[in-house]
């Protein structure tokens, strides 16, 4: 095996330290977010929220730290499937309950 057909084959990216700091703070910032929009009541909009801000955080962590920014379409698949099935998991969830009572009164 050739190392250097290897080495030419592969991308490298260098992220700089720098958008490793914005992350981290961004990261900081929302994690504010999230404990300040716990003192508010938003009615049955509270998981909504809640789970729209550890989405963002969870894309940052994703993005930058797992480095799926610089990865190949076939990673993105594998990455955003489980996502798929959890949005069908969730949307058949909250189908049950708000229709359960137009079934079965």
């Amino acid at each position: 095996m050739d190392t250097k057909a290897h080495a030419e084959d592969t991308i490298n990216h260098i992220t700089p330290y720098r958008t490793y700091v914005w992350i981290w703070v961004a990261l900081m910032i929302f994690t504010a977010i999230t404990v300040g929009v716990s003192y508010f009541h938003f009615g049955i909009f509270n998981v909504v929220v809640a789970l729209t801000v550890a989405s963002i955080k969870a894309s940052l962590v994703a993005l930058y730290f797992m480095h799926l920014k610089f990865e190949d379409k076939i990673t993105w698949v594998f990455a955003l499937y489980p996502l798929g099935l959890l949005a069908l998991l969730i949307g058949l969830s909250v189908s049950d309950v708000f229709f359960r009572a137009l079934v079965s009164p």
